[in-house]
């Protein structure tokens, strides 16, 4: 069994999360892998950003959709860390970077490192977002059988979302054993008082957390995707297995790696790792 540690959102506890700082400080630190989260911009490229809106990572405000890239690069996405950025993690201007731009940065610095796209849903682009996203990482020769990517091979490429849609219909393009399915518990209150309250694209976003944990779970049982996260406690809600069986776990953790994945046992009674 092995244990890789993964840079959530990059180095996000020293830079901003998902900047070009935060990803070039977590190779620096060694990390094993960085997760990162895509968007679809409004003239269609996928950009590393976690919210639907850039109402809190930056100063700016509405859906990251409603912005073309060359839009997006004019904010400041530095807002969230006070780290002073060094001059060659670049200027405020050059944080957000674009998928492709992600992939290329980590092809410079010739590190043998993974990368875990988590695919953010709902998108205005429906699947289209999962099209974008296979677009960009073909163009840096990705293997869809094994995950590979980069000139030499070197990027490890896992795709992950919490929305079940995302997942059944990607199964059909790549390798499952890389895709991996999101779950979280959400009460239906919230989703009630964040409509009422006029949040409605958390809402949104709450809805597909809802329906990642049913959905979700049932993909598992049915190996449609090859990795369960956040937690290796996922699994243990797994309950209509019958039999051992084997399944890649994304844990939370803590400090500037924040995130383990690790292959973990799991049967219809939870995960042994």
């Amino acid at each position: 069994m092995s244990t890789l540690f993964y840079a959530h959102r990059g180095s996000s506890a020293q830079f901003a999360e998902n900047t070009r700082a935060a990803y070039l400080q977590a190779i620096a630190e060694g990390a094993d892998g960085i997760e990162c989260d895509v968007h679809l911009s409004a003239d269609q490229v996928v950009v590393c950003h976690h919210d639907p809106t850039v109402n809190r990572t930056s100063n700016g405000e509405g859906r990251v959709a409603q912005y073309t890239v060359k839009q997006l690069k004019e904010l400041d996405f530095t807002v969230l860390r006070s780290t002073p950025i060094p001059a060659a993690y670049g200027d405020i201007h050059e944080q957000l970077l674009t998928l492709d731009e992600l992939l290329t940065l980590i092809e410079h610095s010739h590190a043998a490192v993974g990368l875990a796209v988590e695919i953010k849903h709902p998108s205005p682009a429906g699947r289209g977002l999962e099209d974008a996203v296979l677009q960009v990482l073909d163009v840096h020769g990705f293997n869809r059988e094994t995950g590979a990517a980069g000139s030499n091979g070197q990027i490890q490429v896992s795709l992950m979302s919490f929305e079940p849609e995302s997942n059944r219909y990607l199964a059909d393009l790549v390798n499952r054993e890389l895709l991996c399915q999101l779950i979280t518990e959400v009460d239906a209150e919230w989703v009630d008082e964040l409509l009422s309250s006029g949040q409605t694209d958390r809402a949104a976003v709450y809805r597909v957390l809802q329906r990642s944990v049913e959905e979700g779970l049932e993909l598992i049982s049915r190996g449609t995707v090859g990795m369960v996260g956040p937690g290796v406690a996922g699994c243990a809600r797994t309950r209509t297995w019958s039999g051992g069986g084997s399944v890649e776990a994304w844990c939370p953790g803590s400090g500037p790696l924040t995130s383990r994945r690790t292959r973990a046992t799991c049967t219809a009674w939870g995960c042994a790792n």
